[in-house]
């Protein structure tokens, strides 16, 4: 079976799936890439994590997440400053490992609002204000730091960056090893998002782009509102060629939450993945590989 060489299996797609057994999926489905997550590496270990990679032939298109820099002061923001700097790390230290082609990104997710805060632009600053103490780092491991865009319902409780242009507007303020992610479920309903991906390409700040599409109805957990792409309302086509268009050539992720998924097989659902991400986004793609 083979899949889009573009494509990348997001490990958030495959929930439940240890590193061996997103590693294995991935590859059984024609997949060239993966995405991973700091939670399967942590639980393998670094360096049996980047041997397992390595083994896989896979490239690394992300590691996720770093971020979460909105705490106030004291103990948690030094903690949080100071995880950032271990994911930078298992970040270069899992890409070198990952085949050729592999992508040094580590998607950062800002932080919500503090608990009693309602001071959205305060904590705003703070997430720029710790991109800043962190980008002489990601520069020297040849990583770079990509700030992912948040839909708006999620602005309180997980990321108070809630559009491309908020995400872009920290990012210009630092070199580049700094960049953002585009995530068509939290991007898609922005009527200024084809003008912020131009943006965005002028500045040769897209170091990320990941895909799944929005369900109604909602579900309670609105973290699980992600659904395979064809399976909801998204059109990818626009958004795809508008991404190309602003320079990306990179891999593409398919990240999806969504508890049915989930309960799937991986087998299943990383060739559900490949299917659907032939049918609704590679139409729209066009040269070489991001591995070529």
């Amino acid at each position: 079976m083979s899949a889009h060489p573009r494509l990348s299996l997001n490990q958030a797609t495959i929930k439940r799936a240890t590193l061996a057994e997103a590693l294995e999926a991935a590859a059984a489905a024609g997949i060239d890439s993966i995405g991973l997550w700091r939670e399967p590496v942590a639980a393998l270990g670094l360096d049996e994590s980047g041997r397992r990679v390595g083994d896989s032939g896979l490239r690394v298109s992300s590691l996720c997440r770093g971020g979460f820099f909105t705490a106030l002061h004291g103990e948690r923001r030094t903690a949080a400053i100071d995880d950032n700097r271990r994911a930078i790390d298992e970040t270069a230290a899992l890409v070198a490992a990952g085949a050729a082609g592999s992508a040094a990104v580590l998607v950062l997710v800002a932080g919500g609002l503090p608990d009693g805060s309602r001071d959205l632009p305060g904590a705003r600053e703070r997430v720029r204000d710790a991109i800043g103490e962190l980008e002489a780092d990601a520069a020297a491991a040849g990583v770079t730091l990509a700030i992912e865009a948040l839909h708006p319902m999620y602005a309180a409780d997980r990321a108070v960056v809630s559009t491309l242009g908020q995400a872009i507007d920290i990012a210009e303020q630092f070199g580049p090893s700094v960049g953002v992610v585009v995530d068509t479920f939290h991007v898609w309903w922005d009527p200024r998002l084809d003008e912020q991906l131009a943006r965005a390409g002028r500045l040769g700040r897209i170091a990320g782009y990941q895909v799944c599409d929005w369900i109604t109805p909602l579900p309670a957990d609105l973290l699980l509102a992600r659904g395979m792409m064809g399976n909801g309302h998204i059109d990818f086509g626009p958004i795809t060629r508008a991404v190309l268009a602003a320079g990306y050539a990179g891999d593409i992720e398919v990240e999806i939450f969504n508890q049915a998924v989930w309960d799937a097989p991986f087998a299943e659902v990383a060739e559900r993945t490949a299917s659907a991400f032939g049918r609704f986004v590679a139409p729209f793609l066009g040269g070489p590989s991001a591995g070529a």
